[in-house]
């Protein structure tokens, strides 16, 4: 047998780098729109920013809700584009969008229709539950704007074109800033609408990054946004595929989505100062998601396309090697978090008691997040090679098993310190790190969708199974 040739470190890093960084730098910009928006809703007082932070748990359990077919779109998109498959990248854009939509119907319904029904699951402080109705009321009309975006994006980058959802998010960005500056506080003639105008700049950015999108897919000349006929030709044997492969990650989502409202039903019942940090806590947490959404398209896409192409080792060298640069990554940005914290902290409202809870909440969370992040990108490692189900079990499991439990004790129960409450929502990732990388080295989780994947498929668990040589 011949030896095997050394791992091509830099054009891996390179390829990583196309998607990754463009990713990462639009994902940066959506959260510093949001921290632009904490920073210019401060003025109105401590309990605003947690009201407004509230509202976000329940965009939270939406982003749960349809995550679970972006993530199961993504598997078809970059393994179908490996295979050089267009008919099924459109037909799997098609199941996934329409799915998406429906559950963006659903969420915007209850909260322009229901909004106080929904403060009253998050908070039983009656002052923040009005701002958040007023928030709500009007917020909800972006959400199926915000869906369709996130649909499209997720298309664009399993094929490699980055750039167009990257591009359409300044535009969005920045058209969010600006209306927040003239809505929130009255200017340019117009009245102070606070809360409301903060919700009102939040719809138009949304329309002004799904018409982007489509604007500029439209002048590359994108073919799959726009095969409207392709994308509804469903047989039922494509929807059985669709959802066998995906039915694990929407259930993972959902429940996920459920223990999360949970959690934060149990934080929204703890004092103001602690909403209010955890509302700017969860801004600057976007910054350390933002950058791990960009390891999390990456293996998508390079370890997708490569089972859909049936270069099955490649794929296993390559998702190896994602979770080790990952874990490197998020590291860098979490010690340069916690360099920063106090100004970031005290720009964004929070002082006195609630700056002492935002400092250990970003602490705690600065020494979970390495770990959580590297869950993160191999369970996305697995389902776009295939495996949805391994560590959706691992993560339902123990979510229901060890962190709600710990969660709703402590908090509700035992009463204890809001620090130690928020660390027991971390619990579990150690003891999940060590089985979901057991998992990786077995190359079980590489389960193709495609004929050229399914050919190689046998030779490379036979590969598996050979004993390493010293």
């Amino acid at each position: 047998m011949l030896p095997k040739k050394p791992f091509p470190w830099l054009d891996f890093i390179r390829k990583i780098a196309v998607i990754a960084i463009p990713v990462a730098l639009q994902n940066l910009l959506t959260t510093t729109a949001s921290m632009v928006d904490t920073i210019m809703i401060a003025p109105l007082g401590e309990t605003t920013v947690g009201a407004v932070g509230l509202c976000a748990q329940f965009t939270s359990l939406m982003f749960s809700c349809y995550w679970g077919f972006v993530g199961g779109g993504m598997l078809f998109f970059s393994q179908y584009w490996g295979a050089k498959d267009d008919e099924g990248i459109d037909r799997s854009f098609g199941i996934t969008i329409s799915f998406m939509m429906l559950v963006a119907f659903l969420f915007a319904g209850a909260g322009i229709l229901v909004p106080e029904w929904i403060m009253a699951i998050y908070t039983d402080k009656e002052v923040i539950q009005q701002i958040g109705v007023d928030y709500l009321r009007v917020a909800g009309f972006a959400y199926p704007l915000q869906i369709l975006s996130t649909g499209m994006s997720a298309l664009l980058r399993s094929t490699e074109k980055v750039r167009i959802p990257f591009y359409a998010a300044i535009a969005s960005v920045l058209t969010n800033i600006f209306l927040n500056w003239v809505l929130i506080h009255g200017k340019l003639g117009l009245p102070a609408m606070g809360v409301q105008g903060a919700a009102l700049a939040t719809v138009i950015a949304a329309a002004v990054n799904a018409g982007c999108i489509l604007l500029l897919a439209k002048l590359q000349k994108y073919p799959y946004l726009f095969h409207f006929r392709r994308h509804f030709r469903w047989s039922r044997a494509a929807v059985k595929l669709y959802l066998q492969r995906c039915l694990p990650i929407i259930c993972n989502e959902a429940f996920i989505g459920i223990a999360l409202m949970i959690t934060n039903m149990v934080l929204g019942r703890q004092s103001q100062e602690a909403i209010a940090a955890t509302a700017v806590f969860r801004t600057l947490e976007g910054i350390v998601i933002g950058f791990f959404a960009g390891f999390s398209n990456a293996s998508s896409v390079l370890v997708g396309k490569c089972v859909g192409a049936g270069e099955l080792d490649c794929a296993y060298q390559r998702a190896k090697r994602l979770v080790l640069l990952c874990g490197g990554c998020i590291l860098m940005v979490c010690l340069t978090l916690l360099a920063v914290h106090k100004p970031l902290l005290t720009t964004m409202s929070l002082s006195g008691e609630s700056l002492r809870i935002g400092t250990g909440l970003l602490a705690i969370y600065c020494v979970a997040a390495v770990i959580r992040m590297c869950n993160w990108t191999m369970n996305d490692t697995y389902r776009a090679a295939g495996d949805a189900t391994t560590g959706t079990v691992l993560e339902i499991s123990f979510m229901y098993a060890v962190v709600l439990p710990c969660v709703c004790l402590s908090g509700l129960v035992f009463k204890a310190p809001y620090l130690l409450i928020f660390a027991c929502c971390y619990i579990d990732e150690p003891i999940r790190f060590g089985l979901m990388q057991r998992h990786m080295y077995s190359g079980k989780w590489v389960r193709p969708v495609t004929p050229e994947g399914q050919a190689a498929l046998p030779a490379f668990l036979e590969e598996r199974k050979q004993p390493k040589k010293a």
